[in-house]
């Protein structure tokens, strides 16, 4: 059986891994449109400074992660965050530590009194039963208040989709949140149900020494492949009873396919086999995300937490700021700092299309507004997505539905990245691992 895998980044890489050990006679071959394996997962070294391009970890709570890097022999180079990494801070009129306990978010500065009562009073907001999708900003104001969203959900939907409460739909982008309610009646009363039944500690965010590109490179070197990198693909189409792959420098013909390009890229490959298809995949929506990267070999301000995000009242021109050494202290060298400044996202995605110059600037009017760190980086790395976090927005899951139910009905074809149902690394092993079992057990 010939496979081909379309992109390379942890979808496809996991997936080709999977495929070649559960089946070792499979043909392999995978297209990427970069030159080297890896995706959005990537990380850059400058002068003994390491940058992630992407991601910088994956929590321990899921197993999926952990054992993908078990399977792949890395287990001894798996590196826990740093203790320090659990401070973790809003930048609102002011920066604030986030509150990590009840003690703690009545001691916040971040939300007045009254809106404090009003989040108490999620206690006694009636559950809403019905299936209509509702944006993370309607759920937000009617459980939690106005105030809660536009401090915390607005900080929490920059962090981890590059996006606004408004743009995000919660059954789609937070679904544990949605079904706490659903189950529970409501949140804490959700919460401390799962606290009772779930004794055992959180995850930890955990990454690999010299970052995540450790995985990619090794995933990579663990799969038996034919690798068509620096090689976009154009087409897909049917031949016979299987498919035939156009890619910029070359083809190939294989009896399955599994499309792991972004659904924006899939939209533009599959439309001569499925024009409907092509139609639903394009308006996945994708947040631009800049990343700017500084280092510096002596800073006297310490760097204590993970870093900060900002609300969108107060109308700063950056999402956040992740203090890369203090999370994982082999992002620099010894007593160096690093950190990375996050641009751009469904806030202002204008920002992004900056040059090198004018983003380095940006994030340095950010690092002095927010932090009040003026001095000038000794090392600089910059990394724009124009497409960067696919958001789930209003809609979302009807759409995957329908797009799930049309590759369905072309027997061979296959899709698997982090544009449809869920886009943490976890989300992305899980599904790749599942997808591959799949796949061999309809041959």
């Amino acid at each position: 059986m010939r496979i081909g895998i379309i992109g390379a980044g942890l979808s496809g890489l996991a997936t080709a891994f999977h495929l070649s050990r559960a089946q070792p006679g499979a043909q392999l071959v995978v297209f990427e449109a970069e030159d080297h394996p890896g995706g959005k997962l990537a990380t850059v070294e400058i002068e003994g400074f390491r940058f992630e391009t992407g991601a910088n970890g994956f929590l321990t709570s899921k197993p999926d992660c952990l054992q993908l890097v078990k399977d792949a022999g890395l287990e001894a180079q798996l590196q826990p965050s740093a203790d320090t990494a659990r401070k973790r801070y809003i930048y609102a009129d002011r920066l604030h530590r986030l509150p990590e306990s009840p003690p703690a978010f009545l001691a916040s500065g971040l939300l007045s009194w009254r809106e404090k009562l009003r989040v108490a009073g999620e206690l006694f907001v009636p559950a809403r039963r019905d299936s209509v999708d509702e944006s993370l900003r309607q759920f937000g104001d009617r459980r939690l208040g106005p105030a809660f969203t536009s401090v915390f959900l607005d900080a929490m939907s920059a962090g981890i989709y590059g996006a606004t409460p408004e743009r995000l739909s919660v059954q789609a982008a937070f679904p544990l949140v949605a079904q706490l309610e659903r189950e529970h009646g409501g949140l804490f009363r959700g919460m401390i149900a799962r606290r009772r039944r779930e004794a055992g500690p959180g995850g930890v965010l955990t990454s690999l020494v010299g970052g995540l590109g450790t995985l990619m490179r090794r995933l990579a070197e663990l799969t038996p492949a034919e690798w068509r990198c620096a090689d976009p693909v154009r087409l897909v189409a049917r031949q016979g009873r299987g498919f035939r792959i156009d890619g910029v420098r070359s083809s190939a013909e294989v009896d399955r396919v599994v499309v792991c390009a972004p659904s924006f890229a899939a939209a533009l490959m599959l439309e001569a086999l499925d024009a409907e298809l092509a139609v639903q995949l394009a308006r996945i929506e994708y947040s631009p995300i800049a990343v700017v990267g500084f280092g510096y070999h002596s800073l006297p301000d310490s760097l204590d937490g993970f870093g900060l995000l900002t609300t969108s009242d107060a109308r700063l021109s950056i999402l956040g700021v992740l203090w890369d050494s203090s999370i994982f202290p082999d992002r620099a060298p010894r007593g160096a700092k690093s950190l990375r400044v996050l641009i751009g996202g469904q806030r202002d995605p204008a920002l992004v299309g900056q040059d090198d110059a004018g983003l380095v600037e940006t994030a340095r009017a950010g690092l002095e507004r927010t932090m009040g760190l003026t001095r000038d980086p000794d090392v600089v790395y910059v990394k724009r997505w124009e497409r960067g976090i696919p958001g789930y927005g209003l809609g979302h899951l009807a759409n995957v539905d329908a797009i799930f139910a049309r590759v369905s009905r072309i027997p061979g074809l296959y899709l698997n990245c982090n544009a449809y149902r869920g886009i943490a690394m976890n989300d992305c092993a899980r599904a790749s691992r599942d997808l591959a079992q799949r796949i061999l057990s309809h041959e």
